[in-house]
């Protein structure tokens, strides 16, 4: 199953990690779009905290740009660089690299909507 995440005028798909915060996340997506203000955390992420929780598949990532996280299965981020840490992956950002999306997303807050493709 794909995700489409809209931010400013680009949208962007994405493919969902196999697991079962993945599954859960896109079911949610499936009643309606999610819209989040997400703020930029360290320069190397968007966060946003999520209406709900989410079931956690943790495991020690390095993450890159373009992955979409679950963090602490309350909030999502999604990375335009790198990090490590315990972490579950919900997906990762099709065809997408550190200078666009950092781009694309900005230095300050930027309102990103997630649905289901």
């Amino acid at each position: 199953m794909k995700l489409k995440i809209h931010v400013n005028d680009t949208t962007f798909t994405a493919t969902l990690a196999d697991n079962s915060s993945a599954e859960a996340f896109a079911e949610y997506l499936s009643q309606g779009d999610l819209t989040l203000d997400m703020h930029d955390y360290g320069s190397f992420e968007k966060v946003a905290d999520l209406p709900r929780s989410f079931p956690r598949n943790d495991t020690q990532i390095d993450t890159d740009a373009g992955d979409i996280i679950l963090y602490q299965g309350k909030s999502i981020t999604i990375y335009y660089d790198k990090n490590s840490w315990n972490f579950t992956r919900l997906g990762k950002i099709d065809n997408v690299n550190k200078k666009r999306l950092k781009q694309i997303l900005g230095d300050g807050n930027a309102t990103v909507t997630f649905s289901v493709k």
